[in-house]
């Protein structure tokens, strides 16, 4: 399962109302170290498929939600668990690092 966009109009229902953790990658086109993760990301979305979704949000297009979250640097993963934020990964890192916490805060 590939990762998906979401958007300001969609991220209430997308990722507050979805059944499952869903891991937001906060990026944008500019930023170097957004891009360097995005193909760990997409790997991790299939290897943990059925445990979490990992969404993306692009902070350029979409400024209302990363503004009420208070996102001031990127890359910004955040973890919500039945709507809440549970946890929170600021910066790039390699694949293994990305998905060991992942899986440590699941």
């Amino acid at each position: 399962m590939a990762t998906k966009a979401v958007t300001d109009a969609s991220f209430a229902a997308d990722v507050l109302g979805a059944d499952k953790p869903v891991l937001v990658d906060f990026w944008a086109d500019w930023c170097g170290p957004c891009k360097m993760i995005g193909p760990a990301l997409e790997e991790i979305s299939d290897e943990l498929a059925d445990q979490v979704s990992i969404m993306k949000m692009d902070i350029m297009e979409n400024t209302t939600v990363p503004g009420e979250i208070g996102v001031q640097s990127i890359p910004l993963l955040i973890l919500f668990k039945d709507g809440k934020a549970v946890a929170q990964k600021l910066g790039a890192a390699p694949k293994s690092q990305l998905k060991g916490w992942l899986e440590s805060v699941l």
